[in-house]
C-alpha cells in the first residue's frame, strides 16, 4: 500500500482513538465529581444525624417514660414510676410543706383537733401525687416532642440525600452512557475512514 494511503489509514485511526481517550477522561472526571458529590451528601447527612442524635434518644426515653406512667409497658413499670415521683426529693419537700401548713392553719384556728385537719391531711398527699404525675407527664411530653421534630429532621435531611444521591447517580449514568456513545461514533468513523481509504486505494483515485 503506498505511503498516502497508509498515512490516511493511520491518521484515521489516531483521529478516533484521540476522540475515544478524550470522551473517557471527560466520563471518568464527570463520574469522580459526581462520586466526590456522593461522598459529601453522605458525610453531610452523617452530621445531621449526629447533632440530632441525642435529641432523638431523649425523645425516645420520654416516650417510655410516658408510657410507664400511662401503664402502657405494664403495672409493674407504672408502679415503678409513681413509686419514682413520691419517693423523689420534690414529692417530700412538697408533702412537708404542705402538711405543715395545714397543721399551722389548724392551730392558729383552733381546730387542730379536728376531723377536718385529718380528712385535709388525708386529702393532700394523693392530690399532690396526682399533680406532680400530671406535671411529669407534661414535661415528658415536651421532650417527646423535641424527639419527634429532631426524629422528623433527619428523615426530611435522608429523603434530601437520597434525592441528591439519585441525580447523582443520574449524571453517572449519564457521563457512561455519553462516552460510550462517542466511543461507538469514532468506532464508526474509524471503520467510515478506513474504508473509504482501502476502497480509493482499490479504486486508484486516492
Amino acid at each position: 500500500m503506498p505511503w498516502g494511503y497508509a498515512a490516511a489509514a493511520v491518521g484515521t485511526y489516531l483521529a478516533a482513538d484521540s476522540q475515544k481517550d478524550a470522551a473517557s477522561s471527560a466520563a471518568n472526571a464527570s463520574t469522580q465529581a459526581s462520586q466526590a458529590g456522593i461522598d459529601e451528601q453522605h458525610r453531610q447527612f452523617d452530621q445531621v444525624q449526629k447533632l440530632l442524635s441525642p435529641y432523638v434518644n431523649a425523645g425516645t426515653g420520654a416516650l417510655g417514660a410516658q408510657q410507664n406512667l400511662l401503664g402502657t409497658n405494664g403495672t409493674a413499670a407504672q408502679q415503678a414510676a409513681i413509686s419514682g415521683i413520691q419517693t423523689s426529693p420534690q414529692y417530700q419537700a412538697l408533702s412537708q410543706s404542705g402538711q405543715d401548713a395545714i397543721l399551722a392553719n389548724a392551730s392558729a384556728t383552733g381546730g387542730l383537733r379536728g376531723g377536718n385537719v385529718q380528712a385535709a391531711l388525708g386529702q393532700f398527699q394523693p392530690q399532690l401525687l396526682a399533680q406532680l404525675i400530671d406535671q411529669q407527664y407534661s414535661r415528658l411530653g415536651g421532650m417527646t416532642s423535641l424527639g419527634q421534630n429532631a426524629a422528623a429532621g433527619v428523615g426530611n435531611a435522608g429523603l434530601a440525600t437520597g434525592n441528591n444521591v439519585t441525580q447523582l447517580l443520574g449524571q453517572q449514568g449519564s457521563a457512561q452512557a455519553g462516552a460510550a456513545l462517542a466511543n461507538g461514533r469514532a468506532n464508526g468513523q474509524l471503520i467510515n475512514g478506513l474504508t473509504n481509504t482501502f476502497g480509493a486505494y482499490l479504486g486508484g483515485t486516492f
